[in-house]
């Protein structure tokens, strides 16, 4: 039998923390986002979106970040990135030394001016002295790019756009970027045509995938990644998250279920996916209801049966 040949490795970043709890309506105490990035460092995530550095007029759950980052016990060899919207965003990101910072942009105008309330060509220019600044400072630099294959209020973004997105970020000095599946209605074709648009800019290590799962196609789309090289993913432990501008759509794919792909394809990540099934209980346990996660449910639900017939006490 003819295999695909995929990576050997694969990075996870972890954005549960940041992107996976910001839409989160009651307050998250700091203590919990601090242990959160605690135990999924624990699993054997190696980089993790910890916190934005946005004004709390529009995110207040963020609003505690300096908290967050001068709390987190750091392990060496673990990435830490932060979301700087601007330069006062950003010099406040730098008292506290991420690893890296993220600024973003959408292929899509009308998701720019609802997201950012400016064009995709302003908002690039925006960030152009943010990134600057933050290389000058010896701060790694990644950019997401929003809506890369659809858009709630445009429907289906074509390559081109993807493509003129990532030499917009290209030009500013992005060293690496996120292929995102914002609102999570990709299919594969559609996610490798956005990928191959981004390879006229940025060669397939500094290429990552960041999948919704709005129609339950965030794991097919991770897999036509992996076939093309990919090695890196944005992912949230216990599917945490969703995007306030893009009606109807759910979290991020679930960390648990990439992690579950993956080992089964044979593939390395690092991660102890019965700890990280353990960190998805437990956030959502913190938040008031069951994880989102399906392998999350299926391995506490087998390991609850395994305890109750006295075969997983050991």
């Amino acid at each position: 039998m003819k295999t695909a040949t995929f990576p050997p490795r694969v990075r996870l970043i972890d954005v549960a923390p940041r992107d996976g709890l910001q839409n989160e309506k009651q307050p998250v105490p700091t203590a919990v986002k601090i242990e959160l990035v605690h135990r999924l460092q624990a699993a054997g995530l190696q980089e993790i979106e910890v916190t934005s550095y946005v004004s709390p007029k529009w995110v207040p759950q963020m609003a505690d970040n300096h908290a967050v980052m001068v709390g987190i016990t750091r392990q060496p060899g673990v990435r830490y990135s932060v979301l700087t919207p601007n330069l006062k965003g950003l010099e406040a990101a730098l008292a506290d030394r991420p690893d890296e910072i993220v600024v973003f942009g959408a292929a899509s105008e009308a998701f720019s001016q609802k997201n950012i309330n400016c064009s995709i060509a302003e908002s690039i220019a925006r960030f152009a002295p943010v990134v600057e600044a933050a290389r000058r400072a010896g701060i790694a630099v990644r950019g997401a790019m929003s809506c890369t294959v659809g858009c709630p209020y445009e429907g289906e973004v074509p390559p081109e756009r993807v493509r003129w997105l990532a030499g917009l970020m290209k030009g500013i000095g992005v060293q690496r970027v996120d292929v995102a599946d914002t609102i999570g209605v990709g299919t594969p074709l559609q996610v490798q045509r956005a990928i191959d648009a981004t390879l006229a800019h940025y060669d397939i290590d500094h290429i990552s995938g960041h999948f919704h799962d709005t129609y339950g196609q965030a794991l097919a789309n991770t897999l036509a990644a992996l076939q093309m090289g990919v090695w890196n993913f944005q992912c949230s432990v216990a599917g945490l998250g969703g995007c306030p501008y893009a009606p109807g759509a759910t979290g991020n794919v679930a960390t648990e279920d990439v992690v579950y792909l993956l080992h089964g394809l044979g593939i390395d990540t690092g991660i102890d996916l019965q700890a990280l099934a353990d960190v998805g209980a437990w956030i959502s346990a913190q938040l008031g209801r069951p994880t989102a996660s399906r392998t999350g449910r299926a391995l506490l639900a087998r390991r609850a049966v395994r305890s109750a017939s006295g075969t997983g006490a050991h």
